[in-house]
Order: structure tokens, then sequence, then C-alpha cells
């Protein structure tokens, strides 16, 4: 991908934060570990004083005086998903180094409830153990139908641990941008039960594709493998780049200028097109040709929008294309078990973007889904339906 324009769409890259590198790598947490043959147990201790959100500060990877990832309690919405159980589990390894803690400022989110990794535990240079929950009940990952969690979830649990490890790792700094260049996930819809929610997601990961602009880290691919409850619930891979504050100034100026500035939101397509229930999560409006929408932007979604930005994030692309794909397929339940997506540009708030769908497999209902802006592509997006799972093709 040339280096000379925008690169893709970022991850949520608008932090909002400042100073200095993340985080202390492998900083320990404060807490009572208990160890079997298999598991790291991690009971969290709530007692020390200073706490945020219940945390010691030594768990959250940071000091006392620490202004890189300032702590601090978030009032979540009124639908926010319950806290994970106080008991993480981490599959044990004998030669890791110490546990630490993802906080949401390494997450790149404003709400715990929407953190999904937890910890980490550091096995070399570019492998790790992290452990993550994915709740049956969260305000925007909604269950998929009566029985398979959001597939979608896997991606934002590989995006999150990206950064995290970026930051805390790879010494990152905080006010770094990311930009997200692509990404592929597959799962198996037996083994992402709502059943099996309340167990820990064993995420081993390994990084590659290492590239550094002189000490600080400019690239890195990520491919992970995601068990719960002893299955091989699924695998991902991403690449991401990092631009400093200063490099994203000169690239992106007229745009960050405009941050804040009104977005129109024009009415959605009806939800249980796009397998959804609320209005509000719906990111596809209406367009006068078949096959084809328009993104639906809501810089006020406290999930797919936390903070302000000057851009669409890939992750809200990424919606979008699923939804785009299920309403392709002829509607909701569509569960895909492969998804890809490509990023060739940055998607502006301030132009519209068209999604055009082509179902290439009628079958297996696969779905390509191009994001088209000022006439070129934006991003490009394979998404396909798990073998046995309930999707309707196209007539």
């Amino acid at each position: 991908m040339p280096q000379t324009g925008p690169l893709s769409a970022p991850t949520e890259d608008q932090t909002g934060l400042r100073g200095g590198p993340a985080s202390a790598a492998g900083e320990a947490v404060d807490d009572t570990v208990i160890a079997n043959e298999d598991m790291v147990i991690v009971r969290q201790n709530t007692d020390n004083a200073g706490d945020t959100n219940g945390i010691p500060h030594a768990a959250l990877g940071i000091s006392r005086d620490s202004t890189a990832f300032p702590g601090g309690n978030d009032r979540l919405s009124r639908d926010a998903p319950k806290t994970p159980p106080t008991s993480t589990a981490i599959p044990r390894d004998d030669t890791a180094t110490a546990i630490s803690r993802v906080t949401k400022e390494l997450a790149h989110r404003t709400r715990e409830s929407d953190v999904f990794p937890t910890h980490w535990r550091r096995l070399s240079d570019t492998r790790f153990l992290v452990t993550a929950y994915w709740p049956a009940v969260h305000a925007f990952f909604r269950p998929v139908d009566d029985r398979h969690q959001d597939p979608m979830v896997v991606g934002e649990t590989l995006r999150q641990t990206s950064m995290a490890l970026a930051h805390a790792e790879f010494g990152v700094p905080a006010d770094t941008h990311f930009v997200m260049w692509d990404m592929d996930v597959t799962v198996d819809p037996a083994a992402l039960l709502l059943a099996d929610a309340a167990e820990p997601v064993a995420v081993h990961v390994v990084c590659s594709e290492i590239r550094r602009r002189g000490r600080g880290l400019s690239s890195m691919r990520t491919t992970m493998q995601f068990r719960r409850a002893g299955r091989l619930v699924a695998r991902g891979t991403g690449s991401t780049g990092c631009t400093s504050p200063a490099a994203y100034r000169r690239l992106r100026a007229r745009q960050l200028a405009a941050v804040g500035t009104p977005v129109p939101l024009p009415p959605g397509i009806p939800p249980e097109l796009v397998g959804r229930d609320r209005a509000e999560d719906v990111v596809l409006a209406p367009d006068d040709r078949p096959g084809v929408w328009r993104l639906r932007v809501d810089t006020g979604h406290p999930v797919l929008f936390p903070r302000p930005n000057d851009h669409v994030p890939g992750m809200v692309l990424f919606e979008a294309a699923r939804q785009a794909a299920t309403a392709a397929s002829g509607g909701a339940p569509f569960l895909p078990g492969r998804m890809s997506v490509s990023f060739s540009r940055y998607t502006e708030l301030d132009t519209p973007c068209l999604l055009e769908t082509e179902v290439l497999d009628k079958e297996e209902v696969t779905v390509r889904v191009s994001g088209v802006q000022n006439g070129e592509s934006a991003f490009t997006a394979t998404l396909s339906a798990a073998p046995d799972a309930p999707a309707r093709s196209a007539p």
C-alpha cells in the first residue's frame, strides 16, 4: 500500500490523550493469583485505596502520578452490560512474565463495559497470552439469534488487543494515531454460543511484520487464535499502522479542523433487515438502486463513536459491510463465518459513501461489499455465512 497518501480507515485514533508511552510493559497485577494445572485465576483485590474502578493503580499498568492514561470512573449507559466476573482465567504458562491488566485507555475505549480483553501475559518479544470476556448482554454487540453471539465481537477484540499491546509492549505513545489496513476473521458458530458467555476466552497472540521508524513502531501484524470452553472459537489477523500526531496533523489538517461539525443523519433502513433490533444501531440508509445503500453515520453513538473523530472508523465500516451483507442476503439472521476487509483510504464524514453489494454465492451466501466515496474505492469486504448457519440467500 503506498505511503504517500491516506493509508486506510483508522481505528478509533482520536484518543484525546497526551503524554509519554502508554504503559510500562509487564507491570504485575497487585491481585491474588491462584494456580491450578491449566489456568491462572486472578481474583481482583478491591480493598486498595486510590483504586480506579476498584482496580489497583499497579494493576492498571500505570503509576499513581502517570498522566499518559489517567484513570477515572465512567458513568455507564442504562443498557450497558454487566462487568466481567471478578475471577479472570488466564491460560497457564510457567515461562510467562507477570500478568498485566488491559485498561479502557489502552483499548481506546471510554467505558469499561466496552473493553473485551482483560489481562495479558508476555511469553516472548512477539508472543502473548490474553484473556478476554464476551458478555452475553452488550449495548451494541448483541446476539445474532437465540443461540449465537455476535461474530463482530471477535474483530473488536482483535482490534483492542492489538492497540493495547502496541502501547504497553512496543512503546507506542498515547497520542499516536492508529490506522487499520486490513482484518480477516474466521469463526466457528458452534463454539460462539451464548451459553458459554461466562467462560473466559484465551487469546493466543503472535506479532509479526514488525516495522520500526527509529525507535518507534511504524506498523505490525497481529495474528490471534481465540479459544473458549476448550474449543477453538475463531482465528483472526489484522495489520495496523502508527502515525505520529505531527504527521497526522499534516495529513489531516482540514478534517481535524472540522471535528465536531454536525454530520447529517438520514433515516436508516428498518433494523430487522440488517439483523438489528434497535434503530439507533443501523448504519445504512436507503438508496434508489437495488443492492446499494448509503452509509449512515451517527457520530453520537456511544459505541461506534466513543469520542470525536475526523473520519469514519474502520470498525464502523466493517459493521456497515456486515449489515449490507445481511440485507443483500435476504435478511436476518445472517451469521458470518468468514469476514475480511481491506481499506484503501480514509472514509470522510462530510461526503456520502455508497455501499454496493454483490452476492457471489447464493448457496453458501457469500457477499462482497464495496465502499465507494467520491467515485473511488474506500474499502472492500467479503462476508460468507457459516456452514449450516441460519442465512437466507437472495432471490
